[in-house]
């Protein structure tokens, strides 16, 4: 495995990883304040890590396929 493509597996892992430990950590936003629109913190950090789990998801995705659907085979040089 090339250094730069190690470099991109770690990276993916960690976007992986951010919202599994974002949301495991209950303590942490175990909170009623503050309130969104009448919304306890506790609701909506965990409805706010709805979108970015998929964000991190499809940076994961590019990251280590991007190149893939282009067509380029990065093996060939």
């Amino acid at each position: 495995m090339s250094r730069r493509r190690g470099i991109r597996v770690t990276v993916a892992g960690a976007c992986l990883s951010a919202p599994v430990v974002a949301l495991l950590w209950v303590p942490w936003y175990a909170l009623e304040r503050p309130r969104l629109a009448g919304v306890p913190f506790f609701y909506w950090y965990q409805f706010l890590w709805v979108p970015l789990s998929v964000l991190c998801m499809i940076a994961a995705y590019l990251l280590l396929y991007g190149r893939a659907r282009t067509g380029v085979d990065s093996r060939r040089r």
